[in-house]
Parts: structure tokens; sequence; C-alpha cells
């Protein structure tokens, strides 16, 4: 089973890769903090609270373009899955293609996780076009 979300972001593919790869970017619509550096090879620390303390893997890399995660300390359906995102750059933004790969069945944390990464990927696209920024504890209210 797979998550896949394909919209525009009216920025630069340079901008999009920072705010989903660098602490300081995923810390402003995606995790509570987070550390990591993206090159292939490297650990991320993906912490949502206290009892999301999670850990991945950097899989794929290629700067301005491609940036995987595998999962490897988190939920059980969630470890040995894979959180993607391929950036093309037009003359109008940049397109993403957003996988969230490698789920067992569609159970019920499938079934969440595909609303949330709904609505964290609009919080993405609004702070990268507007410089909005969500305080964590509200993020899925909005």
């Amino acid at each position: 089973m797979d998550i896949l979300h394909q919209f525009p972001i009216h920025a630069p593919a340079t901008r999009v890769f920072k705010a989903v790869t660098a602490p300081a970017g995923l810390d402003r619509w995606w995790t509570a903090r987070s550390t990591g550096t993206p090159s292939t090879g490297t650990g991320y620390q993906l912490w949502f609270g206290p009892e999301y303390d999670w850990r991945a893997t950097v899989t794929q890399c290629v700067v301005d373009r491609v940036f995987e995660l595998e999962m490897t300390s988190a939920a059980p359906d969630w470890v040995g899955t894979r959180v993607g995102f391929r950036l093309t750059e037009g003359p109008d933004g940049t397109t993403v293609d957003f996988s969230h790969t490698g789920w067992a069945s569609a159970s019920e944390h499938y079934r969440i996780s595909s609303f949330c990464w709904a609505m964290y990927l609009r919080l993405l696209k609004r702070y990268l076009e507007h410089g909005e920024s969500v305080a964590y504890e509200q993020r899925l209210s909005v």
C-alpha cells in the first residue's frame, strides 16, 4: 500500500528541497523538532513528542530533485516504510511528487496517515508560498 500525492508549489526547487530536508524547514510544517543532514546513508531524528521520537535513514538524495527517508524507529506499521519527495522545477514553480510507500495494509493508521499527509503537505505549500507558520500543536486543525 502506498500514499501518493502530487501538487504544485510556487517556489523554486531549491527552496522546496530545503523545506523537506533541512531540520529548520521540516520543523515549520511537519516535525516538532528534527535533526539530520540530507546525504544518502545519514540518519534523521524526527521528534513529534515524548512518545513519538522517531528515526529514519536517508535512502536517496539528489540535491534539489530527490529525497527519501526509510523509517527505522517509529510506530510499528511505519517501520520500513519510505517517505519520499521528487521535485520537478518548471516555469511557474515546482511540482512535488510525494510518496509514503511500503505499508503492509490499509490499516487504520495508514488511513489516518494518508489524511494527515494531505494536511501537512498543504502546510508545506502555505509555508513556502506565503511564509505562514502554524504552531506544531495546531497543525492538524487549521
